[in-house]
């Protein structure tokens, strides 16, 4: 069927490695007093709806019946439940679309993020985000202040991916901070560590184009590796960027092997590595310099606690420009043509349309 404005709950399904449809579904219904119904407005494209779309799978997430893409959204309260307080109809929100149980160890430990029963959008068996109505719960839902745009809302999704991989290194005033991958993360990244009074942000990426707006965006400087060895490229960027004995805090938003390297190798004795992009599964790693230089290794996963309200006050006070990395708006009917274009890395972030009431 073709996408129009008269079907009741039009949604963007993932069939099979590179089978799409439009399907009208039921409108959704408020099954818990807490939840809200939300018209979405605007949903950006996420490398891992690409990588759905392109290979059917991430890891042990496969996608065995059709699916719901998107998760990176913004849009109006449409209808809320009786228990609701802090939410209206006609309210413009950011949506975070993985509900955690709150029962397990993580979630009662206060990292929902790694909760053992989370039902996330767009990762199999959930449905995602790109429907004409989503619903979640109350809490779940971040009110955005006259000053930023639905589309800005819709980055509220990666912004506090970088939020949280920032704060995983504990980025403090006066630091050095590397980032590895000029990409929409790598990138926001650079603008929080920034706002976390950071001296230093380097961007390091393989493509002068993505440097190029690096530079212009949210750092000091740029690296571009060569093709020897990561200790050879992680010496270049000391020396180039007067580090000394290296960076405070090196994060890798790529997930390639080289630059998981070159950033153990060019943080300081004692330095903070953090990993945040999710590359092959399996790597080599230079375990003996982490182990001299007693080095501080951290995962980063998502977002959790505060990382959305941080997020949204980033952007509220001026600290995040996430409008810069909004490279180009399409119709709902033109989403397929878009997650093409976002996989031959056309733009920096694209944002898909919603059906709009």
């Amino acid at each position: 069927m073709t996408a129009t404005t008269s079907a009741k709950n039009l949604s963007f399904i993932l069939e099979g490695i590179h089978q799409v449809k439009f399907e009208d579904r039921p409108i959704p219904e408020l099954k818990n007093e807490h939840d809200v119904i939300i018209n979405v407005h605007y949903t950006g494209i996420c490398g891992s709806d690409v990588h759905y779309w392109e290979h059917g799978s991430i890891g042990s997430f496969v996608v065995k019946d059709p699916m719901v893409l998107g998760h990176e959204s913004a849009g109006i309260i449409k209808k809320v439940g009786s228990a609701v307080q802090s939410l209206k109809v006609g309210d413009r929100v950011a949506m975070e679309p993985g509900i955690a149980c709150r029962r397990c160890e993580p979630c009662k430990s206060g990292k929902y993020n790694l909760c053992v029963n989370m039902a996330f959008a767009a990762t199999p068996p959930y449905d995602g985000t790109l429907a004409k109505y989503y619903v979640l719960p109350e809490d779940f839902c971040y009110k955005l202040p006259e000053q930023i745009s639905l589309q800005e809302g819709a980055l509220m999704e990666p912004l506090s991916v970088a939020v949280h991989i920032v704060k995983q290194a504990s980025v403090s005033p006066g630091q050095t901070v590397v980032v590895f991958g000029a990409g929409p993360v790598g990138l926001l990244c650079c603008a929080v560590a920034t706002a976390f009074g950071a001296s230093q942000v380097i961007a390091v990426d393989i493509q002068q184009s993505r440097l190029d707006f690096a530079k212009e965006y949210a750092t000091t400087s740029t690296f571009m590796p060569s093709k020897v060895s990561a200790l050879e490229n992680a010496e270049r960027l000391k020396k180039e960027n007067d580090l000394g004995f290296g960076a405070d805090v090196a994060i890798d938003a790529s997930g390639a092997e080289p630059s998981v390297h070159t950033g153990i190798h060019v943080l300081r004795n004692g330095g903070t590595y953090v990993q945040g992009g999710m590359g092959r599964s399996e790597i080599q790693f230079p375990i003996m310099a982490a182990c001299s230089k007693e080095l501080t290794l951290k995962g980063s996963f998502r977002y959790g606690s505060g990382d959305y309200k941080l997020a949204v006050g980033l952007v509220s006070s001026g600290k995040v420009d996430v409008k810069k990395l909004i490279t180009g708006t399409v119709k709902f009917e033109e989403a397929e043509q878009a997650f093409k274009e976002v996989k031959a890395g056309k733009g920096i972030k694209t944002l898909i349309t919603g059906i709009h009431e």
